[in-house]
């Protein structure tokens, strides 16, 4: 509110200035009848939970909640570093789970840091995520562990290809992300191959998502008959007097789709079952989007935004409202 409209709660009058920030509130120095007093907004810690939800999902500055809050940067800084995240609330039931990591870290020579999380994505809800420096099989099996220790039944597990979750989720039907499985084959073909082979590997690899089981192992398997050779030609190496395969990456890609074909179309046998991992892709990107907007934060004030952005997913937050 400007200094022109605040009116002195004694004598009414209009002459009123700002005094300064006392304990986190502005203060204010009526000119009519010397009389000091604090701003009417609610008190700083019924203002933490909204200046930190600002700072996270309306993605505002430290400069512009100074502003709209009337309290000074270190005030703010206080706020946002005290806030304590509310504790997940779970609502066990039969899922579909969709399990994915993602990294931090990478930029300005830092060590490199991953959140991996499992989400369900009918309801669009993150039901157990954790921190670690890379992706571990051990790490998966805790997550398992945890959501069947509250009562979830576990239906299915859509994942990147990471072995390390398919093995920590044994017994349970995997579903090979298809989006994954087209991007390895990408890197082995590139994007415009040059070879024959090539091309038709990456032209295939554009059908799995509007193609049957039966169908694509047919053609996958022509595929093998009319390529084999040329796959795994060898060229011998002058220089070492060792021979070894002259088509490397697209071999390997080649080996890739054999090695996952039969986790492909897992979906098939139950449509509720994820075909990729979109729906952690696309929460990730709008994780990394909220800290683009908060440059040079701390490991720990990171780990506490993606708590909260992590948390905010939950459907029974949002039916409780009061605890997003």
């Amino acid at each position: 509110m400007s200094t022109k409209t605040k009116k002195c709660p004694l004598c009414q009058s209009l002459k009123v200035v700002k005094r300064g920030i006392q304990d986190g509130l502005q203060t204010y120095w009526c000119k009519g009848c010397n009389h000091r007093f604090r701003s009417e907004r609610k008190k700083r810690n019924f203002l933490r939970e909204d200046i930190f939800n600002e700072f996270v999902f309306r993605k505002q500055t430290v400069r512009e909640l100074k502003d709209e809050y009337c309290l000074d940067k270190k005030t703010i800084r206080t706020i946002i570093d005290e806030y304590i995240p509310k504790k997940k609330i779970h609502e066990p039931r039969k899922i579909y789970l969709v399990a994915d990591g993602t990294y931090f870290g990478k930029e300005k020579n830092q060590e490199p840091w991953c959140k991996v999380v499992f989400r369900d994505p009918k309801r669009k809800e993150n039901l157990w995520w954790k921190s670690g420096k890379e992706e571990t099989e051990s790490m998966y099996l805790e997550g398992r562990q945890y959501l069947e220790s509250l009562g979830y039944e576990i239906v299915s597990i859509t994942g990147d290809g990471f072995g390390g979750l398919k093995r920590a989720f044994y017994g349970i039907p995997y579903q090979m992300c298809l989006k994954h499985m087209k991007d390895i084959i990408q890197r082995g073909t590139t994007r415009n191959p040059i070879l024959e082979a090539g091309q038709v590997l990456l032209a295939l690899s554009k059908t799995l998502h509007k193609t049957d089981k039966i169908t694509f192992e047919k053609r996958f398997q022509l595929y093998l008959d009319r390529y084999s050779d040329f796959i795994n030609e060898k060229t011998l190496n002058p220089e070492t007097g060792i021979r070894d395969f002259t088509h490397k990456d697209l071999r390997q890609a080649v080996m890739s789709l054999r090695r996952f074909l039969p986790y492909l179309f897992t979906y098939e046998t139950d449509r509720n079952i994820s075909k990729t991992t979109n729906t952690c892709e696309g929460h990730f990107s709008h994780i990394k989007d909220i800290l683009s907007i908060h440059r040079g934060m701390s490991r720990t004030l990171k780990e506490k935004v993606l708590e909260a952005i992590l948390l905010n997913s939950s459907i029974v937050l949002r039916k409780k409202g009061s605890e997003n």
